[in-house]
Order: structure tokens, then C-alpha cells, then sequence
């Protein structure tokens, strides 16, 4: 892959970097796997007025514009990857809330649930032990799709120079490469061609799995 402006192997920028573009999505989507299992699963199982206050608030946080409010936060807070991580994880969970209230709104007259319930279950038993393992798989297909969102708005951010300048990322490499994209083409090309790698693999990814559930 050739060397840098300052002679530095392109190779082992490119394999480094993606320990922090994969560290960011993979932390996001943990954490808004967690808020959006908390939110979805209780609106769908309480339903009524419950329901209506978790999805109207659900609904505002979901047109905020992720990109730049996170641009916003880095500029008030300073950049830094627990910063990024905290910002897109709380404004990336309302999708994954969303599905999985559905789902378990679907779910929560079926055979299963009730036999549940007469054998005495509590509520809080038949949400996390009987319904979640019924959920996780449409969740799942939806978690791979938004870890390749978050894959792409990290690198835009380091792009823009708005990433962590102490933890090399694809972005803050295709962003340096910006000044001699005419004499030098690879330093662009090989961390955008992890980018795209990346974003692609996870996505047939995701894919595969939906389709795998679907055939059952």
C-alpha cells in the first residue's frame, strides 16, 4: 500500500485504524441495543398510555439529525472516542426500540406468552426470558445495518478532522490524505477501500441473516 508523507507504512495505518472505526460502531450499537431493548420491549408489553409516551419521545429523538449533533457535541465537548461513542449510541437507539416494540407487541397474545402468565410468571420474567429471545433475531438484522451507519458518519467525522487526533481511525487517514490525493492516490484509495469493505461486509451480513430467519 506504499508509505505516507512522513514514510510511515500505509498497510499498518490501515489494519490499526480499524481497531478504532470497528471499537466506535461496535460500542454504539451495544449501547443502543441496551437502551432500545429497555424502551421497545416496555412499550410494547405495557401498551396503552405507556406505549404512546416511549414512542412519542422515541419519534423526537429519531428526526434529530445524528451528524450533526454529534458535530455540535464534539464542538462543545472536545473530540474524543467515549465522547463519540456516547453521542451516537444515544441517538441511534430509537430504530432498534421501534422494531422491537413491534415485535413484541405482535408477540405478547401469542400461546407461549399465555402459558407463561398461568403458570404464574411475572412480568418482568416473560419480557426477558420468553419474548427478548423472540426478538433478538429481527433486532440483530437491524443492529448489523445501523453498525455500517455508524461505520460511515466515524469516518466522515475523522474525515472533517472532528474524530479523536490521538486514535488513528480510516477517516483521519483518508482525511490526511487530502493534500496529495494528485501525487500520491493511495492514501485515499486503501482506507477508503476499508471503509467500503467494512460497511459492505457487514451488510451481507446482515442480509444473510434475515435471510436465514426468514426461512424458518
Amino acid at each position: 500500500m506504499g508509505t505516507d508523507a512522513l514514510g510511515r507504512d500505509l498497510f499498518s495505518g490501515v489494519v490499526h485504524g480499524a481497531r478504532t472505526s470497528l471499537f466506535v460502531a461496535g460500542a454504539v450499537c451495544a449501547l443502543a441495543m441496551a437502551c432500545g431493548a429497555i424502551v421497545g420491549m416496555t412499550a410494547g408489553w405495557r401498551g396503552g398510555l405507556v406505549d404512546d409516551l416511549l414512542m412519542r419521545a422515541t419519534e423526537l429523538l429519531q428526526v434529530l439529525p445524528r451528524f450533526f449533533l454529534v458535530v455540535v457535541a464534539v464542538a462543545l465537548l472536545g473530540p474524543g472516542v467515549d465522547r463519540l461513542v456516547l453521542t451516537l449510541g444515544l441517538t441511534t437507539w430509537p430504530v432498534l426500540a421501534r422494531v422491537m416494540r413491534g415485535e413484541v407487541a405482535a408477540m405478547r397474545d401469542l400461546d407461549f406468552v399465555m402459558a407463561a402468565r398461568a403458570t404464574g410468571a411475572r412480568d418482568a420474567r416473560i419480557v426477558w426470558r420468553e419474548l427478548l429471545p423472540n426478538v433478538l433475531p429481527s433486532a440483530a438484522v437491524m443492529l448489523g445495518l445501523l453498525f455500517g451507519q455508524v461505520i460511515l458518519i466515524e469516518a466522515s467525522l475523522g474525515f472533517l478532522g472532528l474524530g479523536d487526533p490521538n486514535s488513528v481511525s480510516w477517516g483521519l487517514l483518508a482525511g490526511q490524505a487530502q493534500g496529495y490525493v494528485r501525487v500520491a492516490w493511495w492514501l485515499s484509495v486503501f482506507p477508503g477501500l476499508a471503509i467500503a469493505a467494512a460497511v459492505l461486509g457487514v451488510n451481507l451480513l446482515a442480509d444473510s441473516t434475515a435471510a436465514a430467519f426468514g426461512g424458518r
